[in-house]
């Protein structure tokens, strides 16, 4: 398999908002990612925008609910705000502290609805803190710091 191209994580993902442009900021402040990319249409709306953290980057984009002329396909880009709070999927990202990065996000008012807590699975497996929250739109976000390596994760 040839790597992705420079820059560029092999696997990134799309999160959709109401308002993309203050989930952005949300986002960087609360979360710690930063702006990579951002490319504002008509209106200054969101087009298009790269948000990094350490080696992971997410998309952040609009919903499909107030664009007209859009492809068919995007009409069906959702936040969970725009469905009841239904998610699909959750992100994860590693992280180095999960109990600061908990506390940062805290203040900027993300939901936690699994404080930090350490999961140990084994000395064959590993050993992570992790923590949930939601974002304003109720997106599910992981947040995980390692603490032992195990004989099958591949880091032993």
């Amino acid at each position: 398999m040839n790597p992705p191209p420079l820059g560029w994580p092999r696997l990134s993902a799309s999160v959709y908002y109401d308002d993309p442009r203050t989930a952005i900021d949300w986002l960087c402040r609360a979360f710690g990612f930063e702006v990579r990319l951002l490319v504002e249409g008509e209106g200054g709306r969101v087009e298009h925008s790269e948000l990094t953290m350490g080696g992971a980057m997410i998309m952040v984009g609009g919903t499909g609910i107030r664009d007209e002329g859009k492809a068919p396909w995007q009409a069906y880009m959702r936040s969970p705000k725009s469905i009841n709070g239904y998610n699909t999927q959750a992100l994860m990202l590693y992280i180095d502290d999960v109990d600061a990065h908990c506390a940062q996000a805290r203040v900027h008012g993300a939901v936690v609805y699994r404080d930090p807590k350490d999961d140990d699975y084994g000395e064959d497996y590993w050993a992570d803190r992790a923590y949930g929250a939601k974002d304003p739109e109720g997106h599910h976000w992981w947040f995980v710091q390692r603490l032992r390596s195990g004989k099958t994760d591949g880091q032993s």
